[in-house]
This record gives structure tokens, sequence and C-alpha cells, in this order.
């Protein structure tokens, strides 16, 4: 059926529609009127994904220069399918109705474990061994030396996308990663890479919470999204958990022990790049003079260990010249892992904040704060540099380079809890440093900053939850009842609102 909701044609593929529904697509596109954020609850089973589809789509065809792309997140797999599936009817409804298949291109982005058609890496379960044999087939600098040795192995896969698939944009349509899939087998083009490009073509893009909030994953897959964007968090009432687990870190004796062994490897391949091409490192670290942004430079085969949420300033300046030489920062890295070797012996459970932690750090083997935040964006162009391929072995580091970034980037929101014994094993001296995120909103702000519209919606309530902090904190409160079916509560100021609605469910 078609509906006009305040002004707007929307196509709504039933023959029915629920008040809610349509109160909801009203709220909504009040939202996108005043280009604010909301935060919208309707009970499960009322129809809300179809009508958030119905209401934004035809909202982005009647106003293509307002509303560029619609983001559309939720948490699961099969729950994404779903969006997939619903946008499918939503669009063979448009050509039932119009006669054709209006230009748009929905498309569903996961993991390289889900879209890999690669007969051997695809046949790996686990999704970090997946993503290192990639790595391993398509880095720039083994292409390289394919180019000068045809026995290296490379991905013909990725080959013939990067040879043609850039120059051949992926049609209208609807594409799930099973269409993705069978598309890439189609034309021999690796289905992850051709969705990640196609993302800046697409009207609408689904895929998981983690490709925007965990800021690992964001930098690397969603950094070049325009602003113009609407985008929707589904089943929202996860999202602080994810927001906190993506900012958190724990390390055992047995990351130390990894740890050290990554020292160890490292060091023998500097020793060697020293010997065959000292150079590379000279290169290396004139682009630490220039900063961080010029070393990050590398193509998207090449970053595997992204960074948690760093400030742009630190991305401007010069890295600290204790940890430019490579050799310098190794040396570094391993007095910092000492250190916190010694703060895993404890007899009882130890919590202190960021700034105690790093005082500490500073009065007994002399680490300042300011070369700590350069540790994971250092460490990861240290990786480049050497074109390690096994970079999965290389994780334990990361966790480490990661956690002193972040604990020397935020002074607050953040809890550094030692514990002698694991809660699975409390007879066994197993120390646990949990370094936990207790504020959402350190993930969560720069979305609301970054993106014209954010959509929070969910079945259950959400309103009590920490991410909500960002909305809350500027908003007039007011209730009104609308009628003996439903409630409706409102919070409105100016260009943003909240919407809950408790209303009956089929």
């Amino acid at each position: 059926m078609k509906i006009n909701v305040d002004g707007l044609l929307v196509y709504f593929p039933y023959d029915y529609i629920y008040p809610e529904q349509f109160l909801y697509m009203q709220e909504l596109k009040r939202a996108l009127d005043a280009k604010g954020h909301c935060v919208l609850e309707m009970p499960s089973g009322t129809g809300k994904t179809v009508s958030l589809l119905s209401l934004i789509i035809a909202y982005m065809r009647a106003n293509p220069l307002d509303v560029t792309k619609m983001i559309y997140c939720s948490r699961t797999v099969p729950e994404l399918e779903k969006v997939v599936e619903e946008m499918r009817s939503l669009m063979d409804y448009y050509v039932q109705e119009t006669g054709e298949f209006p230009k748009f291109l929905g498309l569903a982005l996961s993991s390289r474990k889900n879209m890999c058609i690669h007969p051997e890496v695809s046949q790996e379960r686990d999704g970090k061994q997946v993503d290192g044999k990639c790595h391993q087939l398509t880095a720039s600098f083994v292409r390289n030396r394919h180019k000068n040795n045809p026995n290296v192995p490379v991905c013909d896969f990725y080959e013939n996308f990067d040879a043609n698939g850039r120059n051949i944009p992926l049609p209208s349509g609807i594409f799930g990663l099973d269409e993705l899939r069978e598309y890439g087998r189609k034309y021999g083009w690796c289905p992850y890479f051709l969705a990640r490009y196609a993302m800046s073509q697409a009207n609408v893009i689904v895929y998981s919470y983690y490709y925007l909030l965990d800021p690992k994953i964001a930098d690397l897959v969603s950094k070049e999204l325009p602003k113009q964007s609407v985008v929707v968090f589904d089943e929202a009432h996860n999202i602080d958990n994810v927001c906190v687990e993506s900012m958190s870190v724990k390390i055992t004796r047995r990351t130390i022990d990894k740890c050290n062994q990554n020292i160890e490897d490292l060091s023998k391949q500097i020793r060697r790049i020293k010997d065959v091409d000292e150079t590379r490192l000279q290169n290396e670290y004139q682009r630490m003079v220039e900063g961080l942004r010029e070393a990050n430079i590398a193509r998207e085969t090449d970053l595997v260990l992204a960074n948690p949420v760093i400030p742009d300033e630190i991305l401007q300046e010069a890295v600290p010249g204790s940890i430019r030489n490579a050799e310098h920062f190794i040396g570094f890295m391993k007095r910092f892992i000492e250190y916190l070797k010694t703060r895993l012996r404890v007899q009882h459970v130890v919590s202190e904040s960021p700034p105690s932690f790093l005082k500490d750090c500073q009065a007994k083997v002399c680490i300042d704060r300011k070369p700590l935040r350069f540790c994971s964006e250092r460490l990861s162009s240290l990786l480049r540099t050497l074109e390690l391929t096994d970079i999965k072995d290389y994780s334990a580091l990361s966790v480490v380079a990661n956690f002193a970034t972040i604990i020397s980037t935020y002074t607050k929101g953040f809890s550094l809890i030692i514990e002698p014994f694991d809660d699975r094993t409390p007879t066994i001296a197993n120390p646990i440093m949990n370094f936990s995120c207790l504020d959402a909103t350190i993930a969560v702000k720069p979305i609301f900053n970054r993106f014209q519209t954010v959509v929070v919606t969910s079945g259950v309530s959400i309103l009590d939850h920490h991410f909500t902090d960002e909305l809350e904190s500027a908003l007039c409160k007011h209730i009104l009842d609308l009628s003996i079916f439903f409630s409706l509560s409102i919070y409105d100021c100016h260009t943003h609102f909240f919407i809950s609605i408790p209303g009956k469910s089929t």
C-alpha cells in the first residue's frame, strides 16, 4: 500500500499498517527533517524493521541531497539476513507499483569468514585464521613478490577483483551474503573486497554493530562513509555491551609470555632487515618524524591489526623520539611488558584508575605517558615495514599495545582491576589484569558527532542504557498519552527525539 506520512509518499509492502507503525514513521520523519538523532522503541512483532526501511528509503528517494545513504546495523548474521529479506520485499513492491526496479543498491557486509570463497582459506572455521590467511595472500608486499616470482602464492579472486572489479559497479539490486558469494564465483572476484569497495555506491549498507562501534574495525571499513547518512542501530539494547567490550582489555600471564616471544621474533626480523635492506627501516623512521597519519597510508589489504580510538591530534604529531627507531621501540615495549609482569604478581585484588597506573609506571620504569599513546600505531607501522604475513601471531603484542594507547589516552571512564585468581579456577594462581571501559559513550560519541542522523531503536527498553546520555543531556521531557491502545513518551528538544511505544503486539 501507499501511504502519506506528513507529506512523504511511502511505499509499504503490506496491505495493512498498524497504528503504531504509522506513528513510528511519523516520529522517524521528524528526526530526519530536523537532521537530528532519535531513540525509538516499539514492541517486537509489530513490524519495526519494515517501517524503518520503508520510511527511510522513501525519504532518501524524495530528498537525495539531504540523505545519501542508510547504514543499518544489527547484532547477528541471521538478523542482518532478515533485514536484507525485508528490503528485498520492499523493492519487489516498488517493481509491482512502478513497473521497474528503482535505481537502488542494497548491500550486506560481514567478515571474511562469512564471505570468503577461496577454496582453501574458506575451509578454516576460526575467523582469525581466515583473516590471517587472507592477509598472507593479499598483502601488497606479497603481491609485489608474486610479480617477481610467480611461485609466490596470491589470491586469484582478489587479483581478478583488483584488475577488473573496481571499474565495473555492482548493478542495481539487493545483495545479501549469498548473492555476493554467487556474484563473486560468477565473475571470479573476491566478495569481501567487492562489498567493501561497493559501499561507496550503495544506497543501503547492512552490517554488524562492530563495523561502526568497535574503533579497531570502524577505522578500516567505515571511515569513508558520508556525513549525510542515516545510521540505524536495531536491537539497540545490546549496544552498550558492544561499546564497552570494544574498549576493554584483558591481560594474563599467558599474554605476557606470548608478548615476550613476539618481541624476540621482531628483534630477529629487524636484524634480518638491517642486513638485507636497511633503507626500509630508515624510510620508516622518516615517516615517524612526519607523523602517524603519513605513516599509515597503506593499501586496504595491509591493515589487519587496527587500533583503538586515537584522538586526531595524536595522528598529526611526530612520533616521540624514544620510539621512532625500530630497535628503540622494541626495547621500549620490552620494558613496558616487564612492568606489566611485575604488576601481575599480586596476592589480593588491586583496583586503580588510569592516572594512578601511569604514575606508578613512570616512577618504577621511567615510562612517560606520551610514548604510550603511540604504541598501537607504532606497532602497526613496524609490522607493515617488516612485511610480515603471519600478523595474527602478534595478536598478544597488539593487545598490550592497544592497552598502552587506551590507558594513556583516557583518564576517565575506565577502571583497572588486577585479580590474583581466575573465577573459574579460584584455587590456582592465575592473575588477570582487567582494564574495563565503564562508559559506553566513549565509543558511541564519535558516531553521534560524525553522522547527520542516528536512529537507536529496539523492542526492549533502552532509555536507561548508558549511551542515551549522549542524547539525554540536552533534552526537555514531557509525556503524552495518545490513546487507550498505546501510550507515547516523547522527549523533544530541537533536533533530538525519544519515543517509546509500548503498544499492542501481534
